[in-house]
Formats: structure tokens, C-alpha cells, sequence
């Protein structure tokens, strides 16, 4: 059974974590594909909006421990791989591309919750631009549980969304939230039944598959660029990136009436 499902509708591409018995939860046997099918999704022209789901009643319940505790890919130190403590760097590392890609490509994302999130998962969800859940779902750091500091990106990522405050709290205490408590908290951008959370994600999806997808990609750079760069910094950004949008969408649109037409 294939643990990334893919499927693609009207420009909008739905990456799907298929382990549903263990509540999506992470090994290297998904965590690659996954990394793949959003490094795929980054240069494919063809999408204009991309969806991260699980499969199931659950999201994402992060690294699974039963499965994932003892890495086999991780071999006794040698000259070409290093030490153990090295390898398991580079793989988690190149795992975590997911969320450098969900985040960094130049069109929008949303993480459809459709249950429990918790550790890694919280990472990914973080990394969309756009948090869609339903009733059904809750939100867990679970880090201090296993005595971790946070992967998938999650520390940075909901330090941005949240401040420092509140990720603080979230992080240090681990307590769990239920949907209705993550929406009041900023957690999540939408809630929704959970019989009717499919149809309004996949709604705003084509909405932003169907838009200026030009405007979309620096739009999305400008927002990356105010996270860290200094305001003057940003404002030069803003004012180059202004001009490379809406010369390309304009440019798009005319090409488009042309097609659609071509005698007139």
C-alpha cells in the first residue's frame, strides 16, 4: 500500500499521508516520499495550489515510536557515513525538506486537519501557509512527552504564527488543545464541520488554483521576506517584486483572451 497518495483536481494537488492505523504517524518509509512528492509539487507549473491531509480519522500524530525507534538505515560510525549521531542528522534533515518546501514554494498551501495533529505533524501543518480543520481535530507539541526539542520545522514556525509567548506555552506546558481551543488561539485559519471540511477546503484550493498565480508567488516571497528581513529590506522587495507581478500576470491574462479569442 503506497503511504503517499497523490491525487491532482482543477490545479490543485492533494498529498495525502497514508498510514491510517497509526494515525499518519512518521517513519523513513513516508517521510522520503513525502519530501519527494513536495519537491515534485514545488516545480510542477501545472498546480496552483497544494493540499497536505491524512488519511483517516488523523492528520498527523508525528514520529511513530513503535516503528521508528531504531533506525536501520543509521549504521555503526564509518569513514564515508560518519558517526551515528551524524547520520541521524542527515536523514532527519533531508526529511525535514517537507517543510522548508511546503513553506518556501511560490504558491499557497493549506494543511487540511482532519483529526489529531501532534509533534512532527505540527511541524507540517506550521509549514502551510493555510490551516483548515475540523471539529474532530486537536493539536499536541507531544515533544516533552519523549524528551525532544521539536522537528518539522515546529519551534520556528509557530514562534512566527503565534509569538514567542504562546509557543512558549504550548512547547513547555504540551498540554492538549482541542480544535475549538487552536482556532481561539490563532492555531488554526478556518474550522468546519468535519462532514463538510473536505468540500470548503477544496473550495478556497481551486479559488487559489483559478487566481493570479503570478501574484500568489511574490506575494507569498513578500510575506517569507517579512519574517526576518528589516523593513527597508522588505519595502525594496515589495516594490521590485510589485512590478515582476503585475507585468506577468498581466501578460498571462492577455495571452489567456487570446486564446479563448483568437480572431478577435
Amino acid at each position: 500500500m503506497a503511504e503517499i497518495l497523490i491525487d491532482d483536481d482543477d490545479g490543485v494537488r492533494t498529498i495525502t499521508l497514508n498510514r491510517p492505523d497509526r494515525l499518519n504517524a512518521l517513519t523513513g518509509s513516508i517521510m522520503q516520499p513525502l519530501a519527494d512528492a513536495c519537491a515534485d509539487v514545488a516545480r510542477d507549473a501545472s498546480v496552483g495550489c497544494v493540499v497536505v491531509t491524512g488519511a483517516g480519522r488523523g492528520f498527523c500524530a508525528g514520529g511513530d515510536l513503535k516503528e521508528g525507534g531504531a533506525d536501520k538505515a543509521i549504521v555503526p560510525a564509518n569513514a564515508e557515513s560518519g558517526s551515528r549521531t551524524e547520520q541521524g542528522f542527515v536523514r532527519l534533515r533531508g526529511f525535514m525538506e517537507t517543510a522548508r518546501l511546503l513553506h518556501e514554494m511560490p504558491k499557497p498551501t493549506i494543511a487540511m486537519v482532519n483529526g489529531p495533529v501532534a509533534g512532527a505533524g505540527i511541524g507540517i501543518a506550521g509549514a502551510c501557509d493555510l490551516r483548515f480543520a475540523g471539529k474532530s481535530a486537536s493539536f499536541l507539541t507531544a515533544f516533552d512527552r519523549i524528551g525532544a526539542g521539536g522537528d518539522f520545522g515546529s519551534t520556528w514556525f509557530w514562534t512566527k504564527i503565534l509569538g514567542t509567548g504562546v509557543a512558549r506555552e504550548l512547547f513547555l506546558l504540551g498540554e492538549k488543545l482541542s480544535a475549538e481551543e487552536a482556532f481561539a488561539k490563532g492555531i488554526y485559519t478556518r474550522l468546519f464541520d468535519d462532514d463538510v471540511l473536505r468540500d470548503e477546503v477544496m473550495k478556497a484550493a481551486r479559488r487559489l488554483a483559478d487566481g493570479p498565480r503570478m501574484g500568489y508567488r511574490y506575494m507569498k516571497a513578500n510575506l517569507n521576506n517579512a519574517e526576518d528581513w528589516a523593513f527597508e529590506a522588505a519595502l525594496d522587495a515589495e516594490a521590485l517584486n510589485m512590478g515582476l507581478a503585475t507585468s506577468a500576470t498581466a501578460m498571462i491574462w492577455r495571452e489567456k483572451k487570446k486564446a479563448e479569442n483568437p480572431d478577435g
